[in-house]
C-alpha cells in the first residue's frame, strides 16, 4: 500500500505554508525589484533592481549551506544556532522542527523543506530592504561581498534570538512576523551602511525624482498583497490566528495610508502618491510584530500611529542637520525602523490575551497568547523595549565591523564618474533605451559617410 505522505503531514498546512512563502518571495521578486527600479532616478533603475535580485539569489545559497541552521537549528549560543547544511534528503522530507523552540508550539505538520524555504524568503527580503538605504552609490562588488556576510553574522543572530528559541524568546519578547528580526534589523544596519558608504552625488540628493511612479505603484501593490503571506504564514498553521493576522495586516495598512495622505495634504497642500506608498509600508511594518497578537481595534490603533509617527520622523526629524548628514536614500530608517519600533512597543501594550495563536487543552488551556499592558501586563512592554535595544545594538555594531572589513578589499562607494553616469557605467545597460535607435542610425550614417 502506498501513501502520498506520512501521517504527520497535514496537506492544508503544507499548502498554506508553501503558498505563503511564495507570496513573500513575490514581495522581493518582482515586488521590491520593480519598486526600487521605479522609485529611483532613471540612471539608477537597473542598478537598484539588480541589487535586489542579487541579494535574493545570494541569500538562498548561504541559507541552505549554513545560515538556516544558525537561525533555526540546535542552539550553539543563547543568540545563535549551530551552522550546517539543510539539504540532505531525509532532512528535506522529514518533519519540520525548530529544536530550541519546539516546546512552545504544536508539532509542525509539514516537511523541513517547506520550513527552510518559508524562512529563506524572510531572510532574503531583509537584506533587500537594507539595500534601499544605499542605492545610487554603493559599489556592486562591495554589495556582493557584504550580503553573504551580513546574512551570516547579523540576520541569524536576531532570528535565533527571537524565533529560533534563543534568549530573547525565552525571556518573553515577542515578534509575530519580523518587525524586529527583519525591519528594525534592516533599518539599523541600513542607516550605518548609508553613513559608511557615503552620500550620493549632491545633484542626486537634491533631485531624486522617481523615474516611474506607475512602476513604483505596481511594486508597492505586490509588496502589500504579498504581506498576507508574510504575516498570515507565521503561525505555521492554516489556523484561525492566521486569518486574523491577514485581516489585521490590511486594517493597519489601509489606516496608515489614509493617515499619511491626510498628513501630506494638511502640511504640503497636496496628497502625494509617493507619500501614500510610504504610509502603506509604514502601516505594514507597524502591524508585523503584532499581527496575530492584537485584535482589530489594536490593528486600527497601530495603523494610526504608523501613519503619524514615521511621517513625523521622515518629514521633521529626517530634515534636521544631524539626520541629513546620513544619506538614507529611500528613508528606510523611517518607514521600516521607526515603524517597527512603533509596532513592537504597541504590541507590548495592545496584545490581547484572547487572541489565541495555538489552542491549549487541559493544563495548557487557553493556549499560546500574549498579554499586553492594556490588559494588565506592563512587563510585556518592558520586554519589547529590551528586544528593540538588542536588535539595534547588534546591527549597528556588527554592520560597522563588516563594512570596515569589506572596505579593506573593495571600495564601498563608486567613483564620481560612475556616479555621474549611473547604470550604463556600472552594468553597460539602461532601463529605458529611448535613444538607442537614433544612436544606431547616427552610427550607420557615419559609417556610410566614411565609406564614401
Amino acid at each position: 500500500m502506498l501513501l502520498p505522505s506520512p501521517k504527520w503531514l497535514d496537506t492544508g498546512d503544507n499548502a498554506w505554508q508553501l503558498a505563503a512563502g511564495t507570496f513573500v518571495a513575490l514581495q522581493s521578486v518582482p515586488g521590491l525589484v520593480i519598486l526600487y527600479g521605479g522609485i529611483v532616478k532613471k540612471k539608477w533603475a537597473i542598478n537598484s533592481a539588480f541589487m535586489a535580485i542579487y541579494a535574493f539569489v545570494a541569500v538562498m545559497v548561504v541559507w541552505v549551506l549554513w545560515a538556516y541552521k544558525m537561525a533555526f537549528g540546535p542552539q550553539l549560543f543563547p543568540f545563535l544556532g549551530m551552522p550546517g547544511p539543510a539539504m540532505a534528503a531525509l532532512s528535506e522530507t522529514g518533519q519540520a522542527v525548530i529544536p530550541a523552540a519546539a516546546s512552545g508550539m504544536p508539532p509542525m505538520a509539514f516537511p523541513m523543506a517547506t520550513l527552510v524555504y518559508f524562512q529563506f524568503v524572510f531572510a532574503a527580503i531583509t537584506v533587500i530592504i537594507l539595500a534601499g538605504a544605499v542605492v545610487g552609490r554603493m559599489r556592486f562588488s562591495a554589495w556582493m561581498i557584504f550580503v553573504p556576510l551580513w546574512m551570516t553574522f547579523m540576520y541569524t543572530v536576531g532570528a535565533f534570538s527571537l524565533w529560533g528559541g534563543g534568549w530573547l524568546s525565552s525571556m518573553g519578547v515577542v515578534d509575530f512576523s519580523g518587525g524586529y528580526v527583519i525591519h528594525l534589523a534592516a533599518a539599523s544596519s541600513g542607516f550605518v551602511a548609508a553613513w559608511m558608504v557615503g552620500p550620493r552625488l549632491a545633484t542626486d540628493r537634491e533631485n531624486f525624482q522617481p523615474n516611474s511612479l506607475l512602476i513604483t505603484l505596481a511594486g508597492a501593490g505586490i509588496l502589500w498583497l504579498g504581506w498576507n503571506g508574510f504575516n498570515g504564514g507565521d503561525p505555521y498553521f492554516a489556523n484561525a490566528d492566521a486569518g486574523a493576522a491577514v485581516l489585521n495586516t490590511n486594517i493597519a495598512a489601509c489606516t496608515a495610508v489614509l493617515v499619511w495622505t491626510i498628513m501630506d495634504a494638511s502640511n504640503f497642500g497636496k496628497p502625494s502618491v509617493l507619500g501614500a506608498v510610504n504610509g502603506m509600508i509604514a502601516g505594514l511594518v507597524g502591524i508585523t510584530p503584532a499581527a496575530g497578537y492584537v485584535n482589530g481595534y489594536g490593528a486600527l490603533i497601530i495603523g494610526i500611529c504608523a501613519g503619524i509617527i514615521p511621517w513625523l520622523s521622515m518629514n521633521k526629524l529626517g530634515k534636521t542637520a544631524f539626520m541629513s548628514k546620513v544619506d538614507d536614500a529611500l528613508g528606510v530608517i523611517h518607514t521600516h525602523g521607526c515603524a517597527a519600533i512603533v509596532g513592537g512597543l504597541l504590541t507590548g501594550i495592545l496584545a490581547d490575551p484572547k487572541m489565541i495563536v495555538y489552542v491549549g487543552t487541559e493544563k495548557d488551556a487557553p493556549g499560546v497568547n500574549v498579554t499586553g499592558w492594556l490588559y494588565g501586563n506592563f512587563h510585556q512592554f518592558i520586554l519589547q523595549i529590551y528586544g528593540a535595544l538588542f536588535i539595534i545594538a547588534v546591527n549597528v555594531i556588527g554592520t560597522f565591523i563588516l563594512l570596515k572589513i569589506v572596505s579593506i578589499f573593495v571600495p564601498l562607494r563608486m567613483d564620481d564618474r560612475m556616479l555621474a553616469i549611473g547604470d550604463d557605467a556600472v552594468h553597460g545597460e539602461e532601463a529605458y533605451a529611448i535613444f538607442a535607435d537614433h544612436a544606431f542610425d547616427d552610427r550607420e550614417s557615419m559609417a556610410k559617410a566614411a565609406g564614401d
